[in-house]
């Protein structure tokens, strides 16, 4: 299973941590976490896949057995990840940045840090995991051939080809969060112009995914197949993913949505540059339904007037520097007003901030844009008037 993200994520993108998971390496930078959760779905596969090894292997011990379900689930999860990698390795070259790379239970996850700008790049960054994983799953195929059959190593090559070929073929299905989904999202995003329509269309597709897993699942134990209850285990586990996925996703789209007709200039408060040294009570007199700039004697921006620390502050000491009840104004604050509203929204969406600083294209400060005001528009709520 796996997905690629571009939802706000929580968590740090630096590390491991109780959040993240283990950290393995880098690449270009992007951290490579194995989450806790790994763990356990390794070891159903183990459970579920050991009783099968008899089979294939006939006379094979219990020691052997279990040797080579363990070695297929850490199969799995170097399948998984190198079609991590290829989604990752895509979306940096295209300039997409990539927050961190996950291995959890029986999946993984490229958490992506901005939704791609064109279904084009949307597309490129899904087909690279299912293209990487067909490509594995044909060399162990062409490797087959130089093994001879029939004893463990080939039955580990075997199953690294099927490992990589299921992860391929399974992520082509049409439905999100897997990669086929955001592949139907991409196609009906280039034929509309509207990504939202796409997103529901692969949400629905995600439904579906969940619901035909759970009908194959049932199917086999209903004939007594060999392989029930590991398809049964690994069935429900993928549906319960892929359908808290697509929910995801489509919570995700309503909370970028942009209303159409709607400028960032339409939600933006008036700004007002006051010197970084004004008296607190004084510049809290002056914010009445404007945001404020606060600018040091070096023409230096020391941050933006935040209003509740300035009331509590202006009660106890009014004539202190109101640089002191500053918010300051960070990279990931400071939006462009002609910055389209879909990236707006994302960018409020996913940065810690209650107001952020809008600025033209010369960088000069344009006005300040409320959080408040932001998920009023997206909510089809009329923002606050201003005070």
């Amino acid at each position: 299973m796996d997905a690629t993200s571009a939802t706000g994520r929580r968590g740090s993108g630096r590390g491991g941590g109780p959040d993240g998971g283990l950290l393995l390496f880098r690449v270009d930078g992007v951290p490579v976490l194995l989450a806790p959760s790994w763990w356990i779905g390794s070891l159903i596969v183990v459970v579920l896949y050991a009783p099968l090894v008899g089979r294939l292997l006939p006379g094979a011990s219990a020691a052997l057995s279990w040797s080579l379900a363990a070695a297929f689930a850490v199969l799995l999860g170097l399948s998984v990840l190198a079609h991590e990698l290829g989604h990752c390795v895509v979306a940096l070259r295209l300039g997409i940045p990539v927050r961190r790379l996950r291995l959890f239970l029986l999946g993984g996850l490229s958490e992506v840090a901005r939704t791609p700008r064109k279904p084009g790049q949307e597309g490129l960054v899904a087909v690279a995991g299912p293209v990487v994983s067909l490509l594995l799953a044909a060399f162990c195929g062409l490797l087959l051939l130089a093994v001879p059959p029939g004893g463990p190593a080939w039955l580990l090559v075997a199953q690294c080809a099927v490992a990589n070929l299921a992860v391929g073929l399974f992520n082509l299905l049409p439905g999100l969060p897997l990669d086929g989904g955001r592949l139907l999202r991409a196609g009906v995003w280039a034929l509309t112009g509207t990504r939202t329509r796409g997103t529901r269309a692969a949400v629905f597709g995600g439904g579906a995914v969940s619901v035909a897993l759970l009908v194959w699942a049932l199917w086999g134990l209903a004939e007594g197949s060999e392989d029930r209850w590991l398809r049964l285990g690994v069935c429900v586990v993928t549906a319960w993913f892929v359908a808290i996925g697509a929910s995801a996703e489509l919570a995700a789209e309503g909370r970028r949505s942009w209303p159409d007709g709607l400028a960032v200039s339409d939600l933006m408060r008036p700004v007002l540059q006051l010197p970084a040294e004004s008296p607190v009570s004084d510049a809290l007199a002056a914010s009445a339904g404007r945001g404020v700039v606060l600018v040091r004697a070096d023409g230096v921006a020391a941050g933006l007037l935040d209003g509740s620390a300035a009331e509590r502050l202006a009660a106890t000491a009014p004539h202190a520097p109101a640089e002191v009840a500053a918010e300051p104004i960070r990279a990931e604050t400071v939006l462009l007003v002609s910055e389209p509203g879909e990236d707006v929204a994302e960018r409020v969406g996913d940065t810690p901030a209650w107001q952020f600083l809008v600025v033209d294209d010369e960088g000069r400060p344009a006005g300040v844009l409320y959080r408040d005001d932001v998920r009023a528009a997206l909510a089809g709520r009329p923002p606050r008037p201003a005070a």
